[in-house]
């Protein structure tokens, strides 16, 4: 059956190509964009997660057009990088509010139309960088890292609600953030990947649309890394 479908930050990369997947599917899909055009052929509305008047307001608008959401996927995050003894408060706060807080934010305004329902999927978008670790990114690692927290906390506080929470954690992803780095950058990373090689969006897009597929329906509180091997023993 045709499913109401949010994703967060959906007008480019991962978040695009998983909107794309679930439009594939037969879902009614909507994204959210805080800057940048919006993709043709799919509901899209501005909302910066940070203001949470603005996930209010967005969410009103997908449940007008399309009802209740049944699978949100919060992916819109942000990077700003630098070794942590010379990183700004600012720094800190707006990847943090936007990574953490705003996941937290999306998922507690799609809790009570999945109450209602008795069952929902909610998948949140981390990071191999959440636990590995990474020069530069003490921020992003600590806002990545803390949506595992969150996903399993609400795992056991909704689990008996027939709503389940799940995190998928992409490594080196052939996106907007990926082309930021210089190639040797890019190189030393690819160096640390047993598949030496960059993750295409849609491959991380398949993980999602799999734990929103009634074949995940006992899959609750799980952390899927998809990062081809570079975060193994993690």
């Amino acid at each position: 059956m045709s499913r109401s479908v949010l994703i967060t930050g959906g007008n480019r990369g991962i978040g695009l190509a998983t909107a794309r997947r679930f439009a594939e599917l037969g879902d009614r899909v909507a994204i959210t964009h805080r800057t940048g055009a919006a993709p043709a052929g799919l509901m899209a509305v501005t909302c910066d997660v940070t203001d949470t008047a603005q996930v209010d307001q967005a969410f009103k608008e997908v449940e007008e057009a399309h009802g209740p959401v049944e699978v949100l996927v919060a992916n819109a995050g942000i990077t700003r990088d630098g070794l942590l003894l010379r990183m700004d408060d600012d720094a800190l706060t707006s990847v943090i509010d936007t990574n953490l807080i705003g996941p937290v934010r999306v998922a507690r305004r799609a809790l009570k139309g999945m109450l209602r329902a008795k069952g929902g999927r909610i998948v949140l978008i981390s990071s191999t960088v959440a636990m590995r670790g990474e020069v530069g990114q003490s921020n992003y690692a600590a806002s990545k890292a803390g949506l595992i927290g969150l996903a399993r906390s609400l795992a056991r506080e909704y689990g008996s609600r027939g709503i389940t929470v799940n995190v998928v954690a992409p490594g080196l992803t052939d996106t907007d953030m990926a082309q930021q780095l210089s190639e040797d950058q890019r190189a030393a990373l690819i160096e640390q990947i047993p598949l030496r090689r960059m993750a295409a969006p849609p491959e991380i897009a398949a993980t999602v649309a799999f734990l929103a597929s009634a074949e995940a329906s006992y899959i609750t509180g799980a952390v899927i890394p998809v990062d081809g091997g570079g975060g193994m023993g993690h």
